[in-house]
């Protein structure tokens, strides 16, 4: 399982790049992300080198955030794979929330990041039916 830094920002000019350098300032890596706004505010999710550390410096630069659990799932660059996944999920009565992609540095591979209801319950289904998980 992994965890995911989820980041309430105000919609306004150098937000993101201010949440950026904090992250830079403290070597944490940005793996993964996506942003969802509105008028006045985004959340930002993140999948970053140190999740803890992240939301630590972020809180302490007054920034709201907390930590989410999210699944990472490998899937091979090839047409369908994404759809096969999600027909799993499906079958297993599984709804996604949310999903954004991250890869996998060491092999190459995409992995595609996912919010569900019970993830330690999501990660049992998806190992017994032959995913990689990370």
């Amino acid at each position: 399982m992994l965890k995911q830094v989820s980041i309430y920002a105000e919609n306004t000019k150098g937000k993101m790049l201010e949440i950026t350098s904090i992250l830079a300032k403290e070597n944490i890596n940005i793996l993964g992300s996506v942003t969802n706004d509105s008028a006045e505010y985004g959340i930002v999710r993140m999948v970053v080198s140190d999740p803890n550390k992240a939301v630590e410096v972020l809180k302490n630069a007054g920034i709201i955030c907390k930590l989410t659990d999210v699944i990472g799932v490998e899937v091979k660059d090839e047409v369908g794979n994404l759809n096969r996944l999600l027909e799993a999920l499906n079958n297993s009565n599984i709804n996604v929330n949310y999903l954004y992609l991250s890869y996998n540095r060491e092999s190459g591979c995409p992995i595609m990041i996912m919010h569900t209801g019970d993830a330690k319950e999501v990660e049992n289904s998806l190992r017994s039916k032959g995913f990689s998980l990370c």
